[in-house]
């Protein structure tokens, strides 16, 4: 990541063209080796095996939000690499990249958490059933699929929630990781870390974005409808109310991972994952 900066403040081309992955894979690493030292388990280590699954399920689940912003049409790529295989590289690295920083980052800010003290009893009086969360969640993914270009563009805040909605009740019926669970467990600490660790990476991803968008190397602007951009406000290249967006996406991955996960039977080889 130093050297990165460094290569940087000295406009060192093919560093802002390879920006992104660069410093997320060092951020990885070095967040990784942070969560070991704290809890003694992580990604790298203790979790190795599984590390490769949960690069190319960043790749897979990236790929479909891409997939949505072909209707959408939220962002796009500007100063990626000329060479087809090249730039091909260049995304699989980055989205490679997604689920990992996330999951680490909200992992080290859970091992600062104090433990959840959170009465579930609470929490089961008058909560929505399970079909009802499922419901929604499918309303939200489908709908700005259904509906005309200008007036989906204003609807992917449905996606970042839609797919919690839609996942989370499954899990719990495959009796896997969930949200909801957890809650009703008074367990509140994992949706803490999650949001928190989701907005950290916001703030990390936007703001190497701009480092890099300055240099004019691999960078994404996002075109999102004008009365969205909230008195012209933005962090790096994003709109100040996209930032909004980022905790939730966080959630979302952890249950789209999990429910791919169970799907799949990965724990017949690797093992239960605790987290």
């Amino acid at each position: 990541m130093v050297i990165a900066q460094l290569g940087l403040f000295m406009h060192v081309a093919w560093v802002a063209t390879w920006l992104t992955p660069i410093m997320w894979t060092g951020y990885i690493l070095f967040v990784d080796g942070l969560v070991y030292q704290r809890s003694g388990a992580s990604w790298l280590t203790t979790r190795k095996l599984e590390f490769p699954l949960l690069v190319i399920l960043s790749i897979g689940i990236w790929l479909l939000f891409e997939a949505y912003n072909f209707h959408l049409q939220n962002w796009l790529y500007r100063g990626v690499p000329d060479s087809a295989w090249m730039r091909n590289l260049a995304y699989a690295w980055s989205f490679a990249t997604i689920i990992p920083g996330v999951f680490l980052s909200s992992e080290l800010i859970m091992s600062f958490l104090p433990p959840s003290r959170f009465d579930p009893q609470k929490s089961s009086r008058g909560r929505l059933p399970d079909w009802s969360w499922f419901l929604a969640g499918a309303t939200l993914v489908l709908i700005p699929l259904a509906l005309p270009i200008p007036i989906a563009r204003y609807l992917f805040g449905a996606i970042w929630l839609g797919f919690i909605l839609l996942l989370d009740p499954i899990n719990a019926k495959l009796g896997t990781a969930s949200l909801k669970q957890r809650w009703l467990q008074g367990d509140l600490r994992c949706t803490l870390g999650l949001l928190l660790g989701g907005l950290l990476c916001g703030f990390l991803w936007e703001g190497w974005n701009y480092q890099a968008f300055r240099l004019a190397g691999g960078h994404w602007i996002y075109t999102v409808p004008e009365p969205l951009r909230i008195l012209g406000l933005h962090y790096g290249q994003m709109p100040i109310l996209g930032m909004l967006g980022f905790p939730p996406f966080a959630l979302e991955l952890y249950v789209m991972y999990h429910f791919l996960r169970s799907s799949l039977q990965i724990g017949r080889f690797l093992g239960p994952l605790t987290w």
